[in-house]
């Protein structure tokens, strides 16, 4: 499961590294799709990540600084912070969390349940659907996507 996570985490960092030398304008444009923007996608990844693990955990970790991400450098600052949290949690998981059973309270009150992997599964094609996302816009702007091919990419 962390190898995975190490995966979209690896093509993250490629994305932030693709975004250093985007002019900030492409970086915060309204585009059709998606969460609306590059700055909004990448952000909405992390949060989802977070609010997807702040599910499985007793006490609620919080991103203190959330309000102010405007410019690359604060959700990369971001990213580092749910990805420490998000790792630490993954090493110590017990051998049955595949069938550990989570409630999760929708909106209006109604409660789901899954196991800890299926929400592991959904937070790293979560990741995967969004990148896909940042690749067509890369396109529309007439710049090349990063490759986010997982056989050629090392990330034990």
């Amino acid at each position: 499961m962390l190898s995975l996570f190490k995966y979209n985490w690896q093509v993250r960092e490629d994305w932030f590294t693709w975004c250093e030398s985007l002019p900030e304008e492409e970086f915060h444009k309204e585009r059709v799709g998606g969460m609306k923007s590059i700055r909004e996608t990448l952000t909405h990844i992390i949060d989802c990540e977070l609010l997807w693990l702040n599910s499985l955990v007793d006490e609620k970790v919080v991103f203190e600084r959330r309000q102010l991400l405007t410019q690359l450098n604060e959700i990369k600052e971001y990213s580092t912070f749910v990805q420490l949290f998000t790792e630490q949690f993954i090493e110590q998981l017990p051998s049955d969390y595949e069938n550990n059973i989570i409630e999760v309270q929708r909106r209006d009150g109604s409660i789901l349940e899954f196991t800890q992997k299926k929400i592991f599964a959904h937070m790293i094609t979560h990741e995967i659907h969004h990148i896909g996302q940042l690749s067509v816009w890369a396109r529309e702007i007439q710049r090349k996507p990063i490759s986010s091919d997982l056989i050629i990419r090392i990330f034990e």
